[in-house]
């Protein structure tokens, strides 16, 4: 296939690039960096005459994986303007391409979408409870969930065919520290820096090593159902309080606890995320290998390399 990555030079980006050429599939990453990499061009979503040339010079594409966003609660909150241009004006820009072009998309949304649901986070939230059960308590959120509602008006309007997809706190390798990024990025580089981090106390997530996760999205041009949505993330049995993440990530780096400041509960943010991955399992095969250990492992491993640490 020929496959288009938008925001192909980020951690999950550079990784599924690497699993569609393993699959001899023909790939273009885009994004907003100059870079040397092969078979990549340098362009913003938000621009159109970018997005455009993209199109012009190294069509036609079977499929896009749109990846190309402005990540984060916070940071959505201090670059709103960044936040909405890109997320919302980028994804229209790419929609409207796909009307001309017919490609099938694969959309990343963002399991952000169930807000504040407190039952268990199946796909089938979103059409069968009123908006006020699942409320999405950031721009963010929002942004990922207006998303998906412009790719469903699209097929409706116009008959293009899209996937959506929904990661799980997705970390690992290509992931660099910035303080918007999530818990496990921030927590290792801090960790490995010595500079001081917070938890916060009572939280509980599922985390996924970013290669499994790649493989699944990989997986969708196999077995493309047009309008289907899928939640993407580890295995249930990880799920973990935040702490004791923090707890792998101080073993894993030999940093002191001393650095570590314990809070309360984050406002504005979900307490408890319970995901269901059964639709992922049955239709693309997800099946994660590595666990919270190895991953971190690993990714205490990437970082010591990125930032010169022995």
């Amino acid at each position: 296939m020929r496959i288009l990555v938008t925001g192909g030079a980020g951690c999950i980006g550079t990784n599924l690039c690497n699993e569609l050429r393993s699959r001899d599939h023909y790939v273009i990453a885009c994004d907003l960096y100059n870079t040397e990499r092969d078979n990549y061009i340098r362009c913003d979503v938000r621009n159109y005459r970018q997005m455009e040339r993209v199109f012009k010079e190294y069509g036609p594409f079977d499929y896009v994986y749109h990846l190309a966003a402005e990540y984060g609660r916070w940071n959505g909150e201090a670059y709103y303007e960044n936040l909405w241009q890109t997320n919302a004006i980028g994804t229209k820009h790419m929609i409207r391409f796909q009307e001309e072009h017919k490609f099938r998309m694969i959309f990343f949304s963002s399991a952000e979408v169930y807000g504040d649901y407190d039952g268990e986070m199946k796909e089938t939230v979103m059409v069968e409870n009123k908006i006020s059960d699942t409320y999405q308590m950031n721009d963010y959120a929002i942004s990922k969930w207006a998303g998906e509602l412009m790719c469903l008006n699209s097929a409706s309007m116009f008959g293009t065919e899209t996937v959506r997809v929904r990661p799980v706190n997705c970390y690992g390798p290509q992931e660099e520290y910035t303080p918007y990024r999530g818990f496990i990025p921030k927590f290792v580089y801090c960790a490995l820096h010595g500079r001081p981090y917070t938890v916060f106390k009572g939280h509980k997530r599922i985390i996924d090593f970013v290669e499994d996760s790649c493989r699944t999205f990989a997986s969708i041009v196999d077995n493309f159902i047009p309008g289907e949505v899928y939640n993407v993330g580890g295995r249930p049995e990880w799920e973990m309080d935040i702490k004791d993440y923090s707890d792998l990530i101080l073993k894993a780096t030999g940093a002191d606890e001393s650095f570590v400041t314990y809070k309360e509960a984050e406002p504005f943010t979900t307490k408890v995320k319970k995901m269901d991955f059964s639709k992922a399992v049955r239709d693309l095969g997800h099946d994660p290998k590595v666990s919270p250990e190895e991953g971190i492992k690993r990714t205490v491993a990437w970082m010591k390399y990125l930032y010169r640490i022995k």
